[in-house]
């Protein structure tokens, strides 16, 4: 079958044509900057009060996966891989239910889909940071499973990915997950609109770029080119437009959401975020009042361990990828798995190796180059002996390749945390 590009203009049915995701980044950063926030605080009466209080606010609806291990307590970091799954809805609680017109007083108002689907995979050391985003629109099989009503729903060899939260809640999502990619998923977490909303406002806002305006009446944005602070629903009406970016499809969409993670992720690891404990906790107090996750996550101790082996992540290897899709030859309006250009991404992962990326920014054309971006501040690399040859191993985030890294087919989208990047907005004469 040819890989050609889905024509994303068309439009869709309405559940889909006017609404965009909760922003994928919102949930990547509930668990990496929470757990440093409890690392932070993690002193005496104060770590014991956090803990419980946090761990009250983990559990009221936390979901059980299959094969979910127990993580002995301890602040060291967590040994081995890591695969979380970060899972947005878009369901409509009572206090945010007016912002969504349609979607949420109409004939959509009923059932929650899972738009924005994000595997996070960890390595084991050396460590590497690897986010996967899944397309709404892309059809795969979907295993049997349970919903929250106790009604068993049978396999099905070909289902839109986003409807896998109807059929059985936050674990058909990772069950799918798990299926497609080969990998098991021990550790999950759900965010809706509002708790999206909640976390950004409390991150204190984070500047992305926009290459041209960005006007998009399903969202309300009308926004002039240039950098721009978003937070609260800003930031999630920047995380959800697609008719706004782009060639108007979900494609478009990931890339920039990808941007604003990528820019997150370099906020959050700078001096100013990282060395104030009290915005930490504040920012892991909001982020666990707003999200659902696996009973895995429900213990601050699992956290803080998960931070504990990405605080020190390069940015040249945390890599935010688009998951390889051509267009369904049955329905130009979706996208079937690649599954060739998969399994070299998911070998690649087990090999554990730098990662290249040789395709496009986006195959939605939803970001471009940020061309006034200054280059990316170096990390500083491990003490080593002056008379030693200078590392190899990627600590600048600028720095080429290393000759052991993977190169990925074309054909797999995605950008690093050290490339700077902008929306490409659409502004309507």
């Amino acid at each position: 079958m040819s890989k050609t590009t889905t024509p994303r203009g068309q439009r869709t049915a309405a559940r889909h044509g006017r609404l965009s995701s909760p922003g994928p980044f919102a949930q990547l950063f509930r668990g990496l900057a929470i757990v440093l926030a409890v690392l932070l605080v993690s002193g005496g009466a104060v770590f014991a009060y956090a803990a419980v209080d946090l761990t009250r606010s983990f559990t009221a609806d936390a979901v059980d996966l299959k094969g979910q291990p127990a993580v002995p307590p301890d602040l060291g970091e967590l040994k081995g891989g890591v695969n979380l799954l970060l899972v947005g809805t878009d369901e409509c609680e009572p206090d945010f239910a007016q912002l969504f017109g349609d979607r949420c007083t109409g004939d959509d108002a009923e059932g929650n889909l899972n738009d924005v689907n994000m595997l996070v995979h960890i390595s084991d050391t050396p460590r590497r940071v690897t986010v996967i985003s899944f397309p709404r629109d892309l059809m795969v099989p979907i295993p049997s499973c349970t919903d929250q009503d106790g009604n068993v729903n049978s396999a099905m060899s070909k289902q839109q990915i986003n409807s896998a939260y109807l059929y059985g809640g936050l674990s058909c999502v990772a069950a799918t997950v798990s299926e497609l990619s080969g990998l098991e998923i021990p550790f999950a977490a759900k965010v809706s609109f509002g708790g999206v909303i909640n976390i950004t406002d409390a991150i204190g806002g984070v500047d992305v770029c926009i290459a041209n305006g960005i006007q998009d009446p399903y969202t309300g944005i009308d926004w002039p080119a240039g950098m721009r602070q978003v937070k609260g629903l800003d930031a999630l009406q920047f995380l959800r437009t697609r008719h706004g970016v782009g060639d108007g499809g979900d494609l478009g969409r990931i890339s920039n959401q990808q941007q604003y993670m990528s820019r997150l992720a370099n906020k959050l690891k700078s001096q100013e975020v990282l060395s104030n404990p009290a915005t930490l906790y504040k920012l892991a107090s909001t982020a666990l009042r707003n999200v659902d996750p696996s009973t895995s996550l429900t213990n601050p101790l699992t956290l803080v361990q998960i931070a504990s082996a990405v605080k020190d992540v390069p940015f040249d290897d945390i890599v935010f990828i688009q998951y390889p899709t051509y267009t369904d030859p049955s329905d130009a309006n979706r996208v079937v798995p690649d599954y060739d250009d998969a399994d070299t991404l998911w070998a690649a992962l087990a090999a554990n190796q730098p990662l290249e990326l040789s395709g496009n920014l986006s195959d939605g054309d939803g970001v471009v180059v940020d061309a006034n971006a200054a280059p990316a501040p170096a990390e500083s690399p491990a003490p080593v002996d002056t008379a030693a040859p200078a590392p190899t191993d990627g600590a600048s985030p600028t720095a080429a390749p290393t000759p052991d890294a993977i190169v990925l087919p074309e054909g797999i989208a995605g950008q690093t945390a050290a490339q700077a990047t902008c929306s490409n907005g659409n502004v309507r004469e």
